[in-house]
């Protein structure tokens, strides 16, 4: 039995060019499987031929659980930690306690089992070495034949036995194929599941289409034209931004191609996908006003600290700038990393005045000033107390500013700085506190002094916790207080209907 052991696994090893170990654990499966017959299904069982002779013995086993376990099912193949150890076994969780037990012959049973299992295994350990061939492929365009659709999506014939599968979620809603059909995709990933490794193929990944511009566009592939960013809303509508490294080549026109031919061919690949090629700008600002084409940009306040643009539009192209669902606003987001937000040039405006008087109520409550003052340093671009301490020359270049008031300014933003940063009271109050009803700005600033910064923050406080404001008398702090609960019982009452 053990020659005739040596005798299948080296001529199925040579015969379906799969390694000889592959075929030794096959049969030792088909072993242990055929002992689970003939003795007990429910255990396990563990078969070691040794390879060079061929000789076998087998083994039933239980595998040591903790004695608090969840997992213990069956004392038919599992055993307590205490157990195991009362038997004088020398374990610890996880372990495997093993009894030789009589070895079956390698007889019909086993060998029919053994062709089955060595059939599975060869399959595949096959299709693992054809995969492995696609594993430096993965981030790159894969083009394959459709074999069939199903449940799980679309299965696609990479050639040798190889097939890749792209799933409903990374398919285009316009993908409509039949058998035969050829097809391209963005080799996303190689997973490893119980079958064997599966390969993952996207039709939605914003890297197809830079993978498609870059097959169509030879600059790119020469250097000459760099692709920067990508966003999508896949088989809609597409925005990719596009950079020349050579003088005088206009990097949207090389993409677009004569008369649209190149854009044309990858936006046919895509089911129709609307594809707009934006040209890259290092100034952030000057590259948002691109990727909002086609609307006109009229005005843009950047906060860089939170990475967001206010853009204001012309009341006419709000729609346009929004886009249908949101969805030119939305690529522009990912496309530029920031967050924008779009209004009319009006509602913009009407925004700035307002953001301006929070800053002006921020520096005569911080500095006490009269509004006059504080007016002039907004109007001359200081929007923080930091900056009143660190651009000192600007401000002492303030027309209506004398240097002995630029200095006293300066010493006020310093001293309350220093407050704020030993009482630790140095944020500002957040927009839904400034935006609440019955709130003032004034009152607004107090409370942020005081560690509230939200609605969210002043509905948690009790009304004993605001009495040491000034002017604040406890009716007054109950109304407030209820004002910012209110949000907490419009949800129980959502909840309730």
């Amino acid at each position: 039995m053990s020659k005739e052991i040596l005798y299948v696994v080296d001529a199925v090893s040579n015969e379906k060019n799969v390694d000889a170990d592959i075929i030794f654990e096959a049969v030792e499966i088909a072993l242990a499987t055929a002992t689970r017959k003939k003795h007990n299904p429910q255990m396990d069982v563990r078969v070691s031929i040794d390879r060079e002779t061929g000789e076998y013995e087998t083994f039933r086993r239980w595998e040591v659980l903790d004695d608090e376990s969840e997992e213990f099912e069956s004392p038919e193949k599992q055993i307590l930690y205490s157990y195991a150890k009362n038997d004088g076994h020398d374990v610890e969780i996880g372990d495997f306690v093993e009894e030789p037990i009589e070895s079956i012959e390698f007889g019909r049973i086993a060998a029919q089992t053994a062709k089955q299992v060595i059939v599975q295994k060869v399959r595949q350990a096959e299709r693992e070495r054809i995969v492995e061939g696609f594993r430096d492929r993965v981030g790159q365009l894969i083009l394959g034949t459709v074999k069939r659709v199903d449940h799980r999506g679309i299965v696609l014939d990479m050639g040798e036995n190889a097939e890749a599968l792209i799933p409903r979620d990374q398919m285009l809603p316009k993908d409509m194929v039949r058998p035969g059909d050829r097809m391209r995709g963005y080799l996303k990933e190689i997973l490893d599941t119980g079958r064997g490794p599966q390969m993952i193929v996207s039709r939605t990944d914003a890297n197809l289409l830079i993978e498609l511009l870059k097959l169509e566009v030879p600059e790119i592939g020469q250097e000459m034209i760099d692709i920067m960013a990508a966003s999508r809303d896949p088989g809609s509508r597409a925005k990719i931004a596009v950079r020349a490294n050579i003088p005088n080549l206009d990097p949207v026109g090389a993409c677009v191609g004569m008369r649209g031919s190149r854009i044309q061919t990858v936006t046919n690949e895509l089911n129709d996908e609307r594809v707009d090629i934006i040209p890259w700008d290092d100034d952030i600002a000057n590259f948002v006003i691109n990727s909002m084409k086609p609307a006109e940009v009229l005005s843009i306040v950047v906060d860089e600290e939170n990475k967001t643009m206010r853009i204001g539009v012309d009341e006419d192209q709000l729609s346009q700038a929004i886009g249908k669902g949101g969805q030119n606003v939305r690529l522009a987001s990912e496309l530029t990393g920031w967050q924008l937000d779009i209004m009319s040039e009006q509602e913009a405006d009407d925004a700035n005045l307002k953001e301006q008087q929070l800053i002006v109520d921020k520096f005569i409550e911080k500095l006490d000033i009269d509004e006059d003052i504080a007016t002039i340093l907004v109007e001359e671009g200081f929007t923080s107390l930091d900056e009143l301490v660190y651009d000192f020359d600007d401000v002492c270049a303030i027309d209506e500013f004398n240097e002995e008031l630029a200095e006293e300014l300066r010493s006020r933003a310093q001293n309350t700085l220093l407050t704020q940063a030993i009482s630790g009271t140095s944020g500002s109050p957040q927009q839904d506190l400034l935006e609440m009803d019955s709130m003032t700005n004034p009152l607004a600033y107090k409370l942020a002094a005081k560690g509230i910064y939200t609605m969210e923050d002043l509905a948690e406080q009790a009304t004993d916790d605001l009495l040491d404001i000034d002017d604040m008398t406890e009716e007054r702090a109950g109304e407030l207080i209820m004002i910012a609960r209110a949000p907490w019982f419009a949800e129980e009452s959502a909840e309730d209907e």
